[in-house]
């Protein structure tokens, strides 16, 4: 197996922010080859060793590698250091149903799956806290990075003013059609469509937009949102894609490390 390659976002010198390509493990097929999502149907074998690999990569042992089963809701979990004192089965109950961590310890990898949706990471540069989000476009409907940002701002004392966010691999506005009822929902959650929406034969939605505009309507500097510009669609070869895979897929991991 060559070494895991992973796409890196250098926000700040005091984290390690990174999303997963397909390339560098042992998985096959349309989960090849570098799924280290457990919940997906994969080789449970293959999956270990991705993560092995990766932790390897990102100089973190894979017990801090932290991985939920996500549900499209708008449900977080915070990450404190007792968490890891837990029997395996507890810390797989707590993740259960989870679509959003958070944590403020070092050396601790928190991240989300994704396979089109949106990946966002958040760093809070004056508490040193961070939160990984999988804003689907259910998540986002439901307002899930402000929601997230709300409970960073009560756990650690966040302002959005010192946040740094990473909007990482997801499809693109060109590929993502939706039908009138998913656009209808859009519309009622408040989102500005004349800003997020295109009608070509029918809507699409521009999903890493609606959550910069989620961003940026609480306070979050505008240089200070950095959007990966990467189409899991266009370039499903290099990242996994829902959309055209259609079935059996692995996902992207895209985690953040607080450096110690």
């Amino acid at each position: 197996m060559s070494k895991p390659l992973l796409h890196y976002y250098n926000i700040s010198s005091e984290v390690v922010a990174f999303s997963t390509t397909r390339h560098g493990g042992k998985s096959k097929g349309t989960f090849g080859t570098l799924n280290i999502n457990a919940y997906r149907g994969d080789d449970p074998i293959a999956v270990e060793a991705n993560l092995e690999a990766v932790a390897k990569e990102i100089n973190v042992p894979k017990e801090r590698i932290i991985r939920q089963h996500q549900v499209h809701g708008t449900d977080s979990r915070i990450i404190a250091e007792e968490f890891f004192l837990l029997p395996t089965e507890v810390k797989k109950q707590i993740l259960e149903g989870s679509d959003a961590l958070l944590t403020d310890v070092q050396g601790v990898c928190i991240g989300v799956h994704t396979a089109d949706c949106v990946p966002v990471l958040l760093y809070d540069t004056v508490h040193h806290a961070a939160a990984a989000i999988h804003a689907g476009w259910r998540g986002t409907v439901k307002h899930i990075v402000r929601k997230t940002i709300y409970s960073m701002m009560n756990v650690y004392n966040t302002a959005p003013k010192d946040l740094k966010a990473v909007i990482g691999p997801c499809i693109s506005l060109k590929n993502f059609e939706v039908g009138q009822e998913v656009y209808n929902q859009f519309a009622e959650a408040n989102f500005d469509m004349d800003k997020v929406s295109k009608f070509y034969e029918k809507w699409h939605i521009n999903l890493p937009l609606a959550n910069e505009y989620e961003l940026l309507s609480l306070g979050v500097r505008p240089n200070n949102i950095f959007q990966s510009g990467i189409c899991t669609y266009d370039n499903y070869e290099d990242y996994f894609s829902a959309r055209r895979i259609k079935e059996n897929f692995g996902t992207i991991y895209t985690g953040i490390i607080l450096k110690k």
